[in-house]
This record gives structure tokens, sequence and C-alpha cells, in this order.
């Protein structure tokens, strides 16, 4: 069974002070952290004698110390941060007096196939005079050969992985406990050809410069998207900025590998970068990107995956007990009990009620998914936290109190800015409303209520007719929200208010426009008592 998962892997001499019952403590909880103890000693003795002075009440224990996290500078200041939170969390006079990081970045070895030998042509020619003929056949043979090789014909199924005469050796040993070595083989790279001048990088190294070069040349896309928006001198400013970052880039991609191959990964580099101008920032009928979209899908990637860094070290366990049910609840309450929250703002500058406006449920919860992506602005935060976590930064140490509250103060201020962007979508649409009320035109649809002119025909006594909110003028038109619950909502324009009334007492007949004359034949209205 696997142990917890960790990034990194640092080796740092703690010193426990106390007496025997805390250093059986310190130990348990090293054991707890899945931290384990290399070697323990007094102090003053083994390793440190001669370094430090001795202490009867001091023990010294070489612990490595596992913990998420990048590989960068601060890492090993990113251990002693753990065990100084350690030390706070258990009550122990604890202290990191070293901190040495353990490098076990990978190599990256070339990975071969073995297979036969026995369908090549004989080196030795055969007795007697070699005609041009034989030597032609010969020439042949040996490519249908090498064909038939780098097609896999001849596989055995074995893999080494080596250099070139490592891989050679290795697949002609004798393994105990494998097949004896029999047929003569040989062996093929996994892809192309094996190119001995070029040794890659080790795989944190090589994965961490490859991301920087992307990160340059897509600096240099966005100034270009820039320099596209400007003219004057300002096109020149953007475009030497582009240039400087895929110089930048290039001089990454120069030293991509530890050895040789130089040459084509600048060349590569340059190949990538007219690729993404192309895609970005060349293409025509207005499919260009822009400076906002770019910065839109860069939030939207650091967003991912800042949420992403911040809980990949949750478990299963954490998941399914805690974070599902709560994540599961935030969801279900945000459609079902927020389905008609915009709705709702919308209504409420028109004096009116949700009900009042009969909105249907696919509209409910198609402004429910708008209103989440409304507020799922306000997980910029934490994917920045999670980022800043990622990369040890000193302002989101385990040990800095001002950490929590910057980060309260901070989410707090984005929610905040997303609660005033959901009023501002409800108020630009009651705006809308209210300027096409005051110049007769059709006004726009909202989230399934969709305002109609109306000539409203009473079929009742004026003296009957109950109305609220305002006195009914029949020759006007009036903007109707439709009927619901037996209501017939109308918008008054000279008012600026809503008029109500049964739907059993008017009819509705659609109106061209608000500046039409509505005239109606009262020869159906009943008379008075």
């Amino acid at each position: 069974m696997l142990g917890k998962r960790y990034d990194q892997r640092v080796v740092v001499l703690v010193e426990v002070r106390g007496e025997q019952r805390d250093w059986d403590e310190a130990e348990r909880v090293f054991d707890q952290r899945g931290w384990p103890v290399v070697t323990a000693f007094a102090r003053g003795e083994g390793p440190s004698r001669g370094v430090l002075r001795e202490a009867a009440s001091a023990r010294l224990y070489s612990v490595e110390v596992r913990f998420f996290g990048a590989r960068n500078r601060r890492t090993e200041l990113a251990a002693g941060w753990r065990v100084e939170q350690l030390a706070r969390a258990v009550g122990l006079e604890m202290y990191a007096r070293r901190c040495e990081l353990v490098d076990r970045d990978r190599e990256q070895l070339t990975g071969w196939r073995v297979h036969t030998v026995d369908h090549r042509p004989p080196r030795a020619p055969a007795p007697g005079p070699v005609t041009r003929m034989a030597r032609l056949r010969r020439a042949v043979g040996v490519s249908r050969a090498r064909i038939s090789e780098r097609r896999g014909y001849h596989d055995t199924g074995m893999v080494v992985t080596g250099t070139a005469s490592e891989a050679r050796r290795l697949s002609r040993m004798n393994l105990p406990g494998g097949s004896a070595s029999g047929a003569a083989v040989d062996v093929r790279p996994f892809h192309g050809r094996e190119r001995s001048h070029i040794v890659p990088r080790r795989d944190e190294d090589g994965r961490r410069r490859a991301f920087r070069i992307v990160a340059w040349l897509l600096a240099m896309v966005f100034c270009a998207a820039v320099a596209r928006q400007h003219s004057g001198v300002r096109v020149w400013v953007w475009a030497a900025i582009a240039v400087l970052c895929f110089i930048g880039g290039a001089r990454v991609a120069y030293g991509l590998f530890a050895v040789g191959g130089r040459v084509g990964s600048v060349l590569v580099c340059g190949v990538v970068a007219a690729l993404l101008l192309a895609v970005f920032v060349g293409a025509g009928d207005g499919r260009a990107w822009t400076p906002a979209q770019m910065l839109s899908a860069f939030a939207v990637t650091a967003t991912v995956g800042g949420i992403w860094l911040l809980v990949r070290q949750w478990t299963w366990g954490e998941w399914l007990a805690w974070v599902a049910p709560l994540v599961f609840a935030v969801v279900v309450s945000c459609v079902v009990a927020s389905g008609s929250v915009l709705h709702a703002l919308y209504a409420d500058s028109l004096g009116v009620t949700p009900e009042d406006l009969d909105v249907p449920g696919i509209w409910q919860a198609t402004s429910a998914v708008r209103l989440l992506s409304l507020l799922s602005y306000a997980l910029f935060v934490p994917a920045l936290w999670g980022i800043a976590k990622h990369v040890h930064a000193s302002f989101v140490s385990p040990v800095e109190r001002l950490g929590v509250p910057l980060y309260v103060c901070t989410q707090l201020t984005v929610v905040v800015v997303c609660g005033l962007g959901a009023l501002d979508s409800a108020r630009e649409a009651v705006e809308d409303f209210r300027t096409a009320a005051v110049r007769k035109t059709a006004p726009p649809s909202y989230f399934g209520v969709e305002p109609e002119w109306m000539c409203v025909e009473p079929t009742v006594p004026a003296a009957k007719l109950g109305s609220r909110g305002g006195v009914l003028k029949p020759e006007h038109p009036y903007l109707s929200f439709g009927e619901a619950g037996g209501t017939v909502s109308l918008w008054d324009e000279p008012a600026g208010t809503a008029i109500q009334m049964p739907a059993e007492q008017v009819r509705l007949v659609p109106a061209a426009d608000g500046r039409v004359r509505c005239t109606f034949s009262y020869q159906r209205l009943p008379k008075d008592g």
C-alpha cells in the first residue's frame, strides 16, 4: 500500500528540547505526518560533535520532511516552515537547524525494443568473385532488413532502456529468473533514430524549462495582439516587447537539452511561435483574438490550474466525507433556491414579484447558470492562493499569521464584486426596459421575461375594474408581462409603476408598438345592474 503523496523531500536536522516524553511525542508526530526519521542522536554527539555544544535536554533528529509544492529556491525554507508549524500544533520546543533538499529528479533514459537479426544478409560475401549484381542484391537485402526492423516485424517483445551500448548489452544479458540469451539480437529506439549527441535534461528540469518556453511565447502572442490593436509609435513599442519575449523563449529553448540539440530546439521554438501568431493574431475575418479575450482565457486557465493545485493534496476520503456533500448542497441550493435571484432583482426594480412574471423553469435554470458564472469569478482568489502555496510564497506560509486574514478580506472583496455584477445584470436589463418603454419600441427579453405591447380591453364596466397600482386607460397601449396566477401585470410608463388587474376582467390584444392608439367596441360590455 502506497504512503502519503508528496512532491518534495527535504532532510531537516530537527532539534527537540525537553525530556524523554517530549522526544517520544516528537517521534510519534513525525510518524503521523509520514516523515521518516533517518537517524537520531543527542546534541553534541555523533555528527554534531564539535559543531554544537552538548546539552542533555536536547536531542537531534535527521528527518525527511515530505510536502507538496514546486522545487525552487524557497523549497528548503518551506520545509523549515512545516517543522515550525508542527511545533506550534503539538506544543513542543522544536527547531529546524538545517534543511537540505534531496535531489531525486529522474533521468530520461532512451527506450529500445529488442529484435532478432536472423533476417539480415550475411556480412561475409559468398566465396568467389563478387559481381555488381551480387553487391546490388546485398544492398537491397540490407535495406529490406532495416525497413522490416523499423516496422517491428522482428521484435521479440523485450524492452530495455539506456544508451545504445547499454541497451545492446542488457538485451544479451542472462537475467536470473528470465530467459537465457539464445538467438542473436539487436535493439532499435522507440521513435526514429537514436541521437547519441543529444542528452536530455532530467525529467522535472526539462518540464520546468518547457513551461518557461510556453510562458515566453504566450507573452509574445499577447504583446503582438496588443500591437495589432494600436497604431503609431505604440505599435513599435509593443512589437519590440514581443520580439524580446521571443528572444527570451529562444534563449530558454537553446538550453533545453543538457548536451546537443540546441539549433533544433531554437528552430522548433520559432515554428511554434509562428503557428501561435498565425492562429491568435494573424487570423482574418475577425477571428483574431483580442487582448481582452486572451486575458480572459488566461484567467480561466489560471483559475482551473490554481484550484487543482489547491485541492490535489486532498484524499478521496476527504472529498467523499465533506467536500462532495458541501459542493452538492451549494449547487442544489443555487439551482433550486437561487434560480430566480436575477428574476427577483429584475421584478423588484419594476415593482412586481417574480410570481407575476411567470418565468418557465428552463429559464429559471438558465438564470441560475448565469448567476453561478458570475459568482465563479470568486474562485480566482483561492486559485491564486493555491498557486502561491505551490511556489512557497512567504505570505501564505503555514507560520504566517496574517495570511488567513488577508485571504478572507480578499475573498470577501471578490464576492462583493461578483454580487455587484449580478446586480448590474438586472439593473442593465431594467434600464433597457425603461428606455424601450419611453421610446415606444419593443423591449429586450431577460431570461424568459418577454414584455410585449398590448392593447387592454376591459370586459367589465370601469367602475367594477379591480385594478391595483393605477388607473387603466384603454386608449393607450401598455407593456404587458403576461398573465400569471390569474393576474395581468402592465407597465404604466407615464406613472413609472406597474398596474395589476384580474385576468378575467380584461382582454389583451397585441399592438404593433407603443405609438398606436387602441380602439374597442364597447357594445359587448354588460350593462350596470
